[in-house]
């Protein structure tokens, strides 16, 4: 069984998305460079393809001298000062319209005034870990197109950099999770829907206190709970699978790098909730494990592909990453 989603079933699991696309102006193929990066780091203006005032718009940012792209979406007024801003990352085989669709971020980030930037993957996946690959030469490529995508978003949009947060899911998970691990200076807080922490020759550790929320399926058939530390290979010419460690293990990791207090465990309906209390940093960690959910995002609309399992309604993945954010520090 594959590890990871590669493009077939997410397609299949977005196969009614061509309106959404269409009305948002949301080609992806031509904005996707497989090249290495030819220089260091530059950010260069975005550019709108539609006006700016439009709730949502697809943008293009030049770092490393490769074009990125991304949806950006406005929440509705605002005032005059900084705005909160969630960066959302698509899972493995999908694209920013996809992510959109799973997560409808938007609903609950409109009411909190929050800016929500959906970037593109390179090859549709990021590079949540360290090991370099034939595919994937450059592992640090992804984590400096997010660090000037946020800046640029700081310096175009009023975006807070105080009160920048990342979630994503599954490979997008990770992306969140390796963020917070190796930039916890420049997140107040990240969320991680199937994702974990890369493990072995991948290996992520987190270097600095961040609070991070991880949700996870009880019953995750593509990337168990107890984590992958050795996934099958990949198939020919795809991007190798990531080894990841256990859901809990990637949550003790940034509970110790936090200095947070033991762990407490609750049991609601649908899920269990184990909280690693605030230290001397103030920033918590949270695992959540949603009882009878596979490989999927609690709450979303969208029926994941055969073989992932389930979706939970117990909770919302995103009224709950939302609300964390807003509790977290900053």
């Amino acid at each position: 069984m594959a590890a990871y989603p590669t493009s077939h079933p997410s397609r299949r699991w977005y196969g009614a998305l061509a309106l959404v696309l269409a009305l948002a102006g949301c080609g992806t193929a031509a904005d996707r460079d497989a090249g290495r990066p030819t220089g260091p780091t530059t950010t260069a203006s975005a550019t709108a393809s539609a006006t700016a005032s439009a709730p949502l718009t697809r943008e293009h940012l030049r770092v490393d001298g490769r074009t990125r792209a991304y949806l950006l979406h406005r929440p509705a007024g605002g005032g005059d000062g900084r705005r909160p801003l969630v960066v959302a990352f698509h899972g493995r085989g999908a694209t920013a319209a996809e992510m959109r669709e799973q997560s409808r971020l938007e609903e609950d980030a409109r009411a909190r005034g929050m800016l929500v930037v959906y970037p593109e993957g390179l090859r549709t996946a990021w590079g949540a870990g360290t090991q370099v690959t034939r595919q994937r030469p450059d592992t640090d490529a992804d984590v400096r197109f997010v660090e000037a995508l946020i800046g640029e978003l700081v310096r175009t949009e009023r975006a807070d950099p105080r009160r920048a947060y990342a979630v994503g899911f599954s490979n997008g998970g990770s992306m969140a999770l390796r963020m917070a691990a190796e930039r916890p200076g420049l997140l107040a807080g990240a969320a991680s829907v199937s994702g974990q922490l890369p493990s072995g020759p991948a290996a992520v550790r987190p270097t600095g206190p961040v609070p991070v929320l991880i949700v996870y399926g009880a019953d995750d058939p593509v990337r168990p709970l107890a984590g992958l530390p050795h996934p099958d290979p990949a198939p020919a010419g795809e991007e190798p699978v990531t080894p990841t460690r256990s859901a809990r293990a990637s949550a003790e990791m940034f509970a110790a790098a936090n200095k947070a207090g033991p762990a407490a465990t609750e049991s609601e309906k649908g899920f269990d909730r184990t909280v690693w209390r605030s230290g001397p940093t103030g920033a918590d960690v949270q695992l959540i494990v949603v009882h009878g959910a596979g490989h999927s995002w609690p709450g979303s609309a969208i029926t994941p592909p055969e073989g992932f399992g389930p979706t939970s309604t117990a909770l919302s993945a995103t009224s709950t990453a939302l609300k964390f954010f807003t509790s977290a520090r900053g």
